[in-house]
């Protein structure tokens, strides 16, 4: 048997070998789609171009960070808000709809490994078990935010020449002027001369 061209958005179909003179095709078993992974050019396309995305975008966020420039860093900051959001979202349609989970381990191939044993739990333990799961994923991608903005602040701070530092005591505010500014001071004021007595 062989594989017969067909349009993407199609399931692929297999040439019968004894049906081949009369033209007839015969749809392909689910047997086939479990014990082969069949991946469609666009989809490997799509996957591909993700990745290089993805790639430019950490190398655009790492060489934001080493050369202090903060606006690379912007659109590493972005993905991971849009992932964030795309998680919370996939938490809250397990909360909404836990029937979702059965459904989906259904679908597995028979081979997947624990299948069995997972489709064996009670399903509001599963559904709390998912997401207890999901929360603690949400919680580590917060504070891997909270690193990247804290980053993003720090370098636009740095490269900021006219941040001026406030130093609080008990009841007084002490402005402090940039470092630049005492030293260009003490350069165009010399100290009076020296007068011997």
């Amino acid at each position: 048997m062989s594989l017969a061209h067909h349009h993407p958005h199609t399931p692929p179909v297999l040439w019968d070998a004894h049906h081949q003179a009369s033209g007839k095709i015969t749809e392909s078993s689910s047997e086939f789609f479990c014990n082969h992974s069949y991946v469609s050019l666009s989809d490997m396309c799509i996957a591909t171009a993700i990745s290089l995305l993805m790639i430019l975008i950490c190398a655009m966020a790492t060489y934001g960070a080493y050369k202090q420039h903060a606006a690379w860093i912007i659109p590493f900051f972005c993905y991971q808000i849009f992932d964030f959001a795309l998680n919370t979202l996939v938490a809250i349609s397990v909360l909404v709809y836990p029937s979702t989970i059965q459904d989906y381990l259904r679908q597995l191939p028979s081979n997947f490994p624990y299948k069995e044993e997972i489709m064996s739990v009670n399903p509001t333990c599963l559904v709390v078990i998912i997401l207890l799961f999901i929360s603690i994923i949400l919680a580590f991608k917060g504070y891997l935010i909270s690193c990247v903005w804290n980053c993003y602040r720090y370098i636009n701070g740095r490269n900021n020449s006219e941040v001026l530092v406030y130093i609080t005591t008990n009841d007084t505010a002490v402005l402090l002027p940039p470092y630049d500014d005492p030293a260009n001071g003490a350069a165009k004021d010399p100290p009076p001369p020296y007068v011997s007595a």
